[in-house]
């Protein structure tokens, strides 16, 4: 009988590893932002004000679940004066 440990395992392994890699992409987008809104003290509320969106929508960048365009990774390393990703 398998432990519930290695059933988990099991079933991350069959994972494909390019979604792997988009989901650990898309959590790295959400903790930069998340960064620099703390550099900068504001609030989700106080963000979503400043770059004209709703506050639910700063909840779901921040989740790690959104597929960001470019115009928005754009849009949101000029309001912060920093990259948001950099590609090499």
């Amino acid at each position: 009988m398998k432990t519930a440990f290695e059933e988990y395992n099991q079933i991350v392994a069959s994972i494909p590893k390019d979604i792997h890699k988009e989901v650990e992409m898309e959590i790295a987008v959400s903790n930069r932002i998340y960064e620099l809104m703390t550099q900068k003290g504001l609030s989700k509320a106080e963000f979503a004000r400043a770059i004209g969106k709703r506050p639910c929508e700063i909840t779901k960048w921040l989740s790690g679940q959104h597929n960001f365009t470019l115009a928005t990774l754009g849009m949101l390393s000029a309001f912060f004066g920093e990259p948001i990703i950099s590609v090499g």
